[in-house]
């Protein structure tokens, strides 16, 4: 089965390490070859220079899916806009395709220095996590993120305020799958609606969970790959 479906291609979240991609590839459980991008912890870098890492990563002679999670959704986005031959689909998780606050990004843009402390990321990952995660996975999230240096943090952080990739969303003719976490507290309804306005064939699936999809419920995003995956194949 696995040389029969395409290469799953996973774009990291905001912590950019590919670590926390650990419980839907157990959930997957062997049916899918994937690739893992992981983005520099050293570099302060942003959306343009992690298209290029993310770019060099893609198969070059297998047919493959883009799996793009929450501060990944732009550059999964590009790369789709692109003539990529062996593209079959786009799964955009708990994304978007511009800044899905814009109200926070108008109050911070003209500021220096984005607020970043131990103490706010703490709150932060809970809110994201949601009452359902367990101690376990909480500890890993917690780990893997503290190892990503703040100023690194503050850059993706200021590129997700920017962005707008829907010019290029407009130019994706591969079919994509939009999948949403009921109690998303970072990525609000609104971002998904706006892919569909521009893409109305996207399909949108709902997931009971938190913006931690993946992380908390990795069962059900595995499921709907596989049957997204087969489907285009």
């Amino acid at each position: 089965m696995t040389t029969q479906l395409p290469v799953l291609v996973l774009l990291p979240g905001m912590d950019g390490t590919g670590d926390l991609f650990a419980p839907l590839i157990r959930a997957l459980g062997g049916r899918f070859e994937t690739v893992v991008v992981r983005y520099p912890l050293d570099e302060p870098l942003i959306y343009p220079e992690l298209l290029t890492i993310a770019r060099a990563a893609l198969p070059a002679s297998r047919d493959f899916m883009l799996v793009a999670e929450s501060f990944s959704g732009p550059i999964g986005i590009a790369l789709a806009s692109e003539p990529l031959p062996g593209l079959r689909g786009l799964v955009l998780c708990s994304t978007f395709a511009r800044t899905p606050r814009p109200g926070i990004a108008r109050i911070l843009r003209n500021v220096d220095v984005i607020p970043m402390n131990a103490t706010l990321i703490r709150a932060g990952l809970a809110v994201m996590l949601g009452a359902a995660a367990d101690g376990k996975l909480r500890t890993h999230v917690a780990r893997t993120v503290r190892r990503v240096p703040h100023e690194v943090l503050r850059a993706r952080m200021r590129a997700v305020l920017e962005v707008d990739a829907s010019d290029l969303l407009a130019l994706v003719r591969a079919p994509i799958l939009y999948l949403q976490a009921s109690r998303d507290l970072a990525v609000p309804a609104s971002a998904a609606a706006h892919i569909r306005t521009i893409k109305h064939d996207a399909q949108l699936v709902r997931i009971k969970g938190p913006h931690f999809l993946m992380q908390v419920r990795p069962d059900a995003v595995a499921a709907e790959i596989a049957r997204f995956a087969t489907a285009v194949v």
